[in-house]
């Protein structure tokens, strides 16, 4: 095996370390709370703008973070269907604890409605497309379907809110792996 010197090895190290931070740097989410100061509640008609106005002034990835924040409600997960016709028979999930944190984990469309009809209907309902970050298009990178055809969600976390507009935070599940595999090279390295 091939001998690293003693400052070959510091400066593969601070090399190692600065990429590291780099990428982490990089793994960033954010928070987004759904009808800021108002929450998630049913339109009185003095918004200025819909749920869905709201969603398309924004940029939604792969790991950031709906916060529904309400009282009396429910927000749903729903399919493009039953999101039109307010279907709150059968939802994909059901959220009711009030605080309600959803993480993105796929890129495509979401449906989020109210779990109370009258409320879907006067417009308490939102589609959120989550985008693609240009380092994950690969072929080998896609949603996994169920076998109905619905799409795959995943639980909320229990972040919170830290403002009205999103809050950035760095990812915990990206970050790990990225944390891993430098931890492996450093390993090779002084083996």
């Amino acid at each position: 095996m091939a001998t690293i010197s003693a400052s070959n090895a510091s400066n593969l190290l601070l090399i190692t370390l600065a990429s590291l931070l780099l990428m982490l740097g990089t793994s960033t989410a954010y928070e987004f709370r759904v009808g800021g100061e108002n929450g998630w509640s049913k339109p009185d008609g003095n918004e200025t703008e819909s749920y869905n106005q709201w969603a398309t002034k924004n940029r939604f990835h792969i790991g950031d973070i709906l916060y529904f924040k309400y009282v009396n409600d429910s927000v749903l997960v729903v399919d493009r269907e039953d999101y039109n016709k307010c279907k709150t028979s059968k939802p994909v999930r059901e959220f009711t604890d009030g605080n309600t944190t959803f993480r993105f984990d796929r890129f495509g469309f979401f449906y989020f409605i109210s779990g109370l009809k009258d409320h879907c209907e006067a417009g308490q309902k939102l589609i959120v497309r989550v985008m693609v970050h240009p380092e994950v298009l690969s072929p080998s990178y896609a949603p996994s379907p169920l076998p109905n055809g619905e799409d795959g969600l995943s639980p909320g976390s229990s972040v919170k809110p830290k403002s009205n507009g999103a809050s950035k935070f760095i990812a915990g599940s990206s970050s790990s792996s990225v944390i891993m595999v430098a931890l492996g090279v450093i390993i090779l390295v002084f083996a």
